[in-house]
């Protein structure tokens, strides 16, 4: 079946109409339960925490070294940000589009995204230890931008049923809002962190209290955008990693 004839296109228009006559049951829920519980004929209602790394200068990368130098960087830097945003019982999706890596968590408290604001500040700290990297190996280092909302999303799963090819949908601000925010953050005046002000205000608290016991530092600043509303711009790091790298990332 590839639409080219118009027998495709009857099966095609009656495929439509018995999807639009489904009985499709949307449930609110604290959480985005596991992707086993989704079908075709159901779909969440969920609070969704989403945070997107951006490259910033992707071109010159691609344009200024070799290809099989801006290969290795580029796997090596997906590689780590994968692995500092995947460790999460609350995370429901994770994967690449072009030059951005994206994590999708299910989250209902404010401790659950600061966990996930810890993962933003590992990546801002993790850069200057990549860049570091790069740096001896006559790499120029790369500029990233990070984007983080929370937004309650209505998620579906997609897709061709009985074909293999399906996916989990989401819909509402958070997905949306986060790959933006990482679009335009560390540029034009942005810092190399974006936040929406949903987010930031669930955990500005406890990063406060991180900040007095000297686990994290931090400092953001308040936007307003036409295009996107309220969100916070700033940088934050982990001062344990931080202190390792400027010491020079020795071992033992």
């Amino acid at each position: 079946m590839s639409y080219d004839s118009q027998k495709d296109w009857m099966e095609g228009k009656k495929r439509i109409h018995e999807i639009l006559n489904l009985k499709n049951d949307i449930e609110e829920r604290d959480k985005v339960p596991t992707e086993g519980e989704f079908n075709f004929d159901n779909g969440y209602y969920s609070w969704v925490t989403a945070v997107f790394v951006d490259i910033r200068n992707s071109t010159e990368l691609f344009t200024e070294n070799r290809k099989t130098t801006t290969a290795k960087v580029i796997r090596a830097f997906m590689s780590e940000i994968i692995e500092i945003l995947k460790d999460n019982p609350n995370r429901r999706e994770i994967g690449i589009r072009g030059d951005c890596v994206y994590a999708i968590y299910t989250n209902s408290t404010k401790k659950e995204d600061y966990f996930i604001a810890e993962k933003i500040f590992k990546i801002h700290t993790f850069m200057m230890m990549f860049n570091e990297i790069l740096k001896g190996y006559n790499i120029k280092p790369i500029r990233i931008g990070i984007g983080a909302s929370t937004a309650k999303e209505l998620v579906v799963k997609t897709g061709r049923k009985g074909s293999g090819i399906n996916n989990l949908v989401w819909i509402g601000k958070a997905v949306s809002y986060a790959s933006q925010l990482s679009n335009i953050a560390n540029k034009n005046g942005d810092n190399v962190i974006n936040l929406t002000s949903t987010f930031y205000e669930n955990i500005v608290e406890l990063l406060e209290k991180a900040k007095l016991n000297k686990g994290i530092k931090f400092k953001f600043s308040f936007k307003n955008s036409p295009q996107l509303g309220k969100y916070y711009t700033g940088c934050g790091k982990i001062n344990a990693f931080d202190d390792w790298i400027q010491g020079g990332m020795k071992n033992g």
